[in-house]
């Protein structure tokens, strides 16, 4: 998976549709190959990202889970603390 794309399930607030536009965009790219595609590409490119988007807000919708929701700060002080210790010198 691409280290840019993040998980968006069970969080809480729930992830904003910019979230998961920001993802379906990541997970394009990455398989396209390219961060911005040639004018003769650019609207299966935007398709492409509109279908993903649409499925990851479908998925996110249809999960069921017993675990309490995480918290973003929490979550996000986690990954900055396994970053430093990964690119500690």
């Amino acid at each position: 998976m691409c280290r840019n794309i993040r998980q968006l399930h069970n969080f809480e607030p729930p992830a904003t549709t910019d979230e998961v536009q920001a993802a379906a965009l990541q997970y394009v790219r990455k398989v396209a190959g390219s961060t911005r595609p040639s004018q003769r590409n650019q609207e299966a490119f935007d398709r492409a990202t509109a279908a993903v988007a649409a499925a990851t807000r479908e998925l996110l919708e249809s999960l069921v889970t017993a675990a309490p929701p995480k918290n973003r700060e929490v979550e996000a002080a986690k990954a900055r603390e396994r970053a430093r210790q990964r690119y500690a010198s």
